[in-house]
């Protein structure tokens, strides 16, 4: 299919092909009939991606900030692999979209296939021929609504939930600043409620526009006509809102509403101007300021936009959804008009074109549509996609599948199923254009991940059907590299097709999770299994234990990681879901302990800092020895990540944050700082992978170890709910 598509780093748009989304559970896959470019935000992302470097930075600090954090915590390379894998990197544009359903994903009740729908979501609803939607971004089209204008529905609720946050009355008078698309709605959501608009825009056209649609009177920001409709309108009071619907950095905006507004009047930002607010203008009056955060209540929290939990309507009267279905009501009623907004209707085909017309001001427009092909041909489909969340077949488990004998002298053959940061910046760089490599096919949720992995790093095919990779014989191993609720499963199934699977810590995230792994590999035969337990490939880790030497007697470890904060949103948080923070990370500081101590540990204590996620967890090991990994979320930015010392035999190794290595003892070792970046094993951890694909040698590390890390990291739950140690069972 296509889909508009921008690269950051270099500014060029494309209309891309890329696969077909899979239609997960909780939502539907919409064809598009008709979206819309949001003429404002849309094409401040676009200019801004034709800017330089500099001038990126300086028009996001926030970023900029986080990236001086990374360099702090990871070092320069690893940051500049991460950054510049984002910034070169495909992204889509679009987030309002009208569209008929063509698939339906379990769980989902509310329409079936050949109903009309209207869109919403900068993730959800893009300049694409085909999105997957989640149920709380989609609504029905009311009957009778032409989907020209049910296009129109995200913008209108964005409109729609800013009039909600002025609390409008009948009988206000309201000033509405910027008359572009969402400033055109505000007047005539305003006007349908009873209140008396005034508009403010430098464009004639547009305040001529407002006019025809419902405003008492517009004109330029410094015109003495604004001034004279406020004082006409509001017998010399000043407006009870202003609804700031301007971009740009011009602070004219703010400092006129101060001027304009009543004393206790509210401002109410929707578009993203300027606030450098005059302090004694705002102090004196007692304006109060008011932010209109998109489309309503949801935005933003993942339970909602995308686990389809609603808010109660007797507590929250108007999320996102219900903005998306009230503005298609209005228009279905004929109390928002949005045809003459229409400026110009493209053909998808013309996507780009039509960008670069905007752009560079050949066309002007309030709103422009793109209109797809009515017909076009539909790919078939696995018949079974919309049951899981990556499109997994139905495995046959009356047939074992062993793993297959490889030809020798063959490239071996990877798929991977997932792209996402840690995929595209610590392994797949090590993988692209190896000798003896070849990276077969790429397998994502979302066509655009896929297809940007598949340019990078050169996969020969790129698709959202999992089916297809663990169907074909070519393919010799499976890596995982999604989120952590889909590791077990995924690992299981493919074991059960025969294939060596790499999967990032965490293995599983419960004792259910984990036993279902090793079932599979009892009935396939297959325990050809790797988990990302990288550390213990560091080539500084791996000398500092070589010049500590063999021990005899009991060690005693600590592990310091200082984990820091996640920001709001990340899906890291979402326990309910994904597990812990230490179940999701914890495996690695257990694995490395236990490589160090040449053993497994067998039992675990854990106690939690109150109100936090601080833990300090007490690992025991054969013959005496013990670790305590201190795992804390509040320590300072600045601070090393990892710090680890080993203390046996009259000998200590200590790491600092993989930058520098040393051994006390009768004699003394001391690693060189290492000049550019730490080295956490990932290179050598893949080296020894594919090694043991290529020669169907044993696994790097053997199974017991890696289901006794992940017994272990499991444990610490049980320990902090019971208050008391776990013993581990032995091997079984």
């Amino acid at each position: 299919m296509k889909q508009v598509v921008q690269n950051y780093k270099s500014g060029e748009l494309a209309l891309l092909d890329v696969p077909v989304p899979a239609c997960k559970p909780g939502g539907v896959l919409v064809r598009s009939a008709y979206s819309l470019i949001s003429t404002g935000t849309e094409l401040m992302k676009v200019s801004e991606a034709g800017m330089s470097m500099l001038g990126k930075a300086r028009s996001r600090p926030d970023q900029v900030a986080k990236v001086v954090q990374s360099v702090a915590t990871n070092g320069v390379a690893a940051t500049y692999r991460k950054v510049n894998n984002r910034l070169d990197s495909y992204t889509p544009l679009g987030y309002s979209l009208c569209g008929v359903v063509e698939q339906v994903g379990a769980g989902i009740d509310d329409v079936a296939v050949g109903d009309l729908v209207a869109c919403a979501g900068n993730e959800h609803a893009l300049h694409a021929e085909l999105n997957w939607v989640p149920k709380n971004l989609y609504t029905r089209v009311p009957d009778g609504l032409a989907p020209r204008h049910a296009a129109f529905g995200t913008v209108g609720s964005i409109a729609l939930q800013g009039v909600r946050r002025g609390e409008s009355q009948l009988g206000d008078v309201a000033l509405v600043i910027g008359l572009g698309l969402i400033g055109q709605l505000v007047v005539q959501l305003l006007a349908a409620s009873g209140v008396r608009v005034v508009g403010v825009d430098p464009d004639p056209v547009r305040c001529e526009l407002a006019e025809r649609l419902g405003a008492a009177a517009c004109g330029d920001p410094g015109s003495a006509a604004v001034r004279d409709s406020v004082a006409e309108l509001t017998g010399g009071h000043g407006v009870d809102q202003v609804y700031l619907a301007a971009g740009g950095g011009d602070n004219q905006p703010v400092e006129l509403a101060a001027r304009l507004s009543r004393d206790r009047g509210r401002v109410v930002d929707i578009g993203k101007c300027r606030l450098d607010l005059p302090w004694n203008a705002y102090y004196e009056k007692e304006l109060d300021v008011r932010f209109s955060r998109s489309y309503g209540p949801g935005r933003y929290d993942p339970e909602y936009e995308l686990e389809g939990r609603d808010y109660p309507i007797g507590y929250v009267r108007w999320t996102e959804r219900r903005n998306l279905a009230c503005f298609l009501d209005l228009l279905a009623r004929g109390r928002v008009d949005v045809e003459p907004l229409i400026s110009h209707t493209a053909d998808f085909a013309d996507a780009v074109g039509t960008y670069r017309l905007l752009e560079d001001g050949d066309l002007k427009a309030v709103a422009v549509l793109f209109r797809y092909p009515e017909h076009a041909e539909r790919p078939e489909r696995a018949a079974d996609t919309a049951e899981s969340a990556v499109a997994l077949p139905a495995v046959r488990r009356d047939r074992a599948a062993a793993p297959s004998a490889r030809v020798v002298g063959r490239p071996v053959r990877l798929a991977f199923v997932g792209a996402g940061n840690y995929a595209t910046s610590m392994l797949l760089p090590h993988l692209s254009g190896r000798d003896g490599v070849r990276l077969s096919t790429v397998v994502t949720t979302t066509a655009l991940s896929a297809a940007n992995a598949q340019r990078k790093f050169g996969f020969a095919e790129a698709t959202t059907d999992l089916d297809s990779v663990l169907g074909d014989p070519s393919v010799d191993a499976v890596f995982v590299v999604t989120r952590h609720s889909s590791h077990a499963e995924l690992t299981r199934r493919a074991l059960l097709a025969g294939k060596a699977v790499f999967v990032e810590k965490p293995l599983a995230l419960d004792r259910d999770e984990l036993a279902g792994v090793l079932a599979a590999v009892e009935e396939s035969g297959n325990n050809r299994l790797q988990v990302g337990f990288n550390r213990r490939f560091a080539p500084l880790l791996r000398e500092a234990r070589k010049r500590l030497g063999a021990r005899s007697g009991p060690a005693s470890v600590r592990y310091l990681v200082n984990a820091g904060r996640l920001e709001h949103g990340s899906w890291y948080l979402r326990q309910g879901t994904e597990g812990s923070r230490f179940t999701g990370e914890g495996g690695h500081f257990v694995d490395t302990v236990s490589w160090l101590l040449q053993a497994d540990p067998t039992s675990v204590y854990a106690v939690a800092a109150p109100g936090g996620e601080d833990l300090q967890v007490v690992l025991r090991y054969p013959g005496g020895s013990t670790a305590t990994i201190s795992y804390l979320t509040t320590g300072p930015a600045g601070f090393p990540k990892e710090t680890l010392d080993l203390v046996a035999d009259g000998r200590a190794l200590r790491l600092d944050d993989f930058v520098r290595a040393s051994v006390h003892g009768p004699g003394r070792w001391t690693s060189s700082r290492l000049p550019r970046a730490r080295d956490k094993g990932q290179r050598a951890e893949l080296d020894a992978f594919l090694a043991a694909v290529r020669s169907g040698g044993p696994m790097p590390v053997p199974l017991e170890s890696l289901v006794a890390t992940t017994a272990a990291t499991l444990a610490v739950r049980d320990s902090l709910a019971e208050g008391a140690p776990v013993t581990l069972a032995g091997p079984r």
